[in-house]
């Protein structure tokens, strides 16, 4: 438990069934037939860990799951990708999460969740404290995919971690139980790196150009806002300097669930490596292309190698 590691990812270990391609008019018909339907890991927490880990860096996953068959599912995965998992909590009295994620042709999707599985019963007493003094940066998933992991929990976990002289990012998802800027303004004052998709950011700030995004979150203390725009790649802005980095080209996305993880992923790695902000953004890009191009949140990225390959291709192109 005394070992050393880069990444501690706190959020959501699920399993998800993605189901794709589906059409807006399912129910209409009576035997909807796809060629597979498989089950993947799920979840902000563990797609991160997984993809960090293999790019190549050590990762422990802080999460809550069941003692059950989806349960084992996880922790057999996490073994399998080398993910510490010492500081996941096995709850008996609970149902592992599970996610059907509806994908449609062009690789938007919407999920169908369970509202009282272990993704909503998480909360600030699966945070292992005592393992902060051996990582160097913290990773919080998502802010609001977890609802116990509330604004009050998330500044104690974040003063612990700057305690402990660790970077801290922090992705999020729209607010599920109607959570405002102002419900998370203190916890996002420890935010180094902040990752919230253009949709997400709009919704949380009230505003629509990506310089006032930006300007509202650094004005809550965050240090580095990083707006994920799709196909347009990623918007920076910190007190320094803005850039906007544009994605990879001639990418068919087939199902974009994951992405904003994956993207994620690649730019904590950036960090973890020493990259500069824009070096970070670029291997982020290249991380999140190939992701979407697989079924599945952690299907496509295989290795560092497999990465850095796209990324040489997308700076010629660029």
């Amino acid at each position: 438990m005394n070992e050393k590691l880069d990444v501690i990812c706190i959020g959501a270990a699920i399993v998800d069934i993605p189901l794709q391609p589906v059409s807006k008019n399912i129910f209409d018909i009576e035997s909807y037939p796809l060629d597979k339907i498989s089950m993947t890991i799920g979840g902000d927490a563990i797609n991160e860990a997984t993809i960090i880990s293999r790019l190549g860096h050590k990762v422990a996953l802080m999460s809550r799951i069941g003692k059950d068959a989806v349960g084992n599912f996880i922790l057999e995965a996490c073994e399998k990708d080398n993910i510490d998992i010492n500081s996941i909590h096995i709850d008996k009295n609970i149902d592992t999460s599970i996610n059907v994620g509806l994908v449609t042709e062009d690789g938007e999707r919407t999920f169908v969740t369970n509202r009282n599985g272990s993704l909503w019963k998480m909360n600030i007493e699966d945070v292992d404290f005592d393992r902060f003094k051996n990582a160097r940066l913290l990773s919080l998933a998502s802010i609001f995919n977890n609802p116990l992991l509330d604004g009050f929990a998330l500044v104690e976990v974040f003063q612990e971690a700057k305690k402990n002289e660790m970077i801290i990012c922090a992705d999020m998802i729209k607010a599920r139980l109607g959570e405002t800027l102002e419900d998370i303004r203190e916890a996002l004052s420890y935010v180094d790196y902040f990752f919230p998709n253009y949709d997400e950011a709009c919704l949380i700030t009230g505003k629509t150009e990506l310089h006032d995004i930006a300007d509202v979150f650094l004005d809550c203390g965050i240090k580095n806002v990083v707006i994920k725009i799709g196909k347009k790649g990623c918007f920076i802005k910190n007190k320094k300097q803005t850039l906007q980095v544009s994605a990879c080209k001639n990418i068919k996305a087939i199902d974009t669930i994951g992405a904003g993880d994956n993207f994620a992923s690649g730019f904590i790695t950036g960090i973890l490596d020493g990259r500069t902000l824009e070096e970070c953004a670029e291997f982020a890009n290249v991380t999140a292309a190939i992701s979407v191009q697989s079924v599945g949140a952690t299907t496509g990225v295989k290795s560092r190698e497999q990465v850095e390959k796209l990324l040489q291709v997308y700076r010629k192109e660029k």
